[in-house]
């Protein structure tokens, strides 16, 4: 019985004729044990039929999944408010606690001290499963932004009180609105740096008057 291996690329069709001894020990084993062939290969393939069906099974998820995100301008606080959420709902043990630095994680994001790519986070509640973006709010990472929204469910506004609706906080409920997003929730942030209770208001009327000429809910 000729015996012969291939070395070959793939595409190859070249075959390379084993050695006298080898075909010899090769004959041998094909002709006295032809079952230990068939059983190691139905070994193997039930050993990888069990470690498939094992990765498959490690996740089950039994909550309704939503996507949100943080818009808003730059060093309004969108990422500290995302790290935030992280750890409070991490002391009911339904999130992991990351924190500021390992979400703005980017050597140029940490020197600089922005977001500049998108961020993700999960965590959830006692009724969802939440998907969380952060994106950046400087003016020139816009497209970023752009792409972390359009896969929102809802969005969240954060707007710092001492500075007001900013130019791209209007900026980004309008791309927010193009791209689909069904909602917005507003978070006032910073509030204890305003002592005068009437700026607030006057930041949150500005705020209302904005959002209901862009017809968000």
């Amino acid at each position: 019985m000729a015996c012969s291996v291939a070395f070959r690329n793939p595409n190859s069709k070249r075959l390379i004729t084993l050695s006298p001894q080898l075909h010899s020990f090769c004959r041998r084993s094909v002709i006295s044990s032809p079952s230990l062939l068939t059983e190691s290969v139905n070994r193997n393939d039930h050993n990888a039929s069990n470690q498939w069906w094992r990765s498959m099974a490690t996740f089950t998820r039994t909550k309704p999944h939503v996507n949100v995100g943080t818009i808003g301008h730059v060093d309004h606080g969108k990422t500290t408010l995302t790290a935030a959420i992280t750890k409070v709902l991490s002391d009911e043990g339904k999130a992991k606690a990351i924190a500021f630095d390992e979400i703005d994680k980017a050597p140029e994001e940490k020197k600089r001290g922005i977001t500049i790519a998108t961020a993700h986070v999960e965590y959830e509640t006692a009724q969802r499963h939440y998907a969380h973006v952060d994106c950046p709010g400087h003016a020139d990472y816009v497209k970023n932004m752009i792409t972390g929204a359009a896969q929102m469910d809802g969005g969240i506004l954060v707007v710092s009180a001492p500075d007001g609706p900013m130019p791209q906080t209007k900026e980004h409920i309008l791309l927010a609105r193009q791209v689909g997003v069904p909602s917005l929730v507003c978070f006032l942030n910073k509030v204890d740096a305003v002592d005068d209770p009437e700026l607030l208001e006057l930041v949150e009327l500005e705020l209302r008057e904005f959002l209901a000429s862009t017809t968000f809910p």
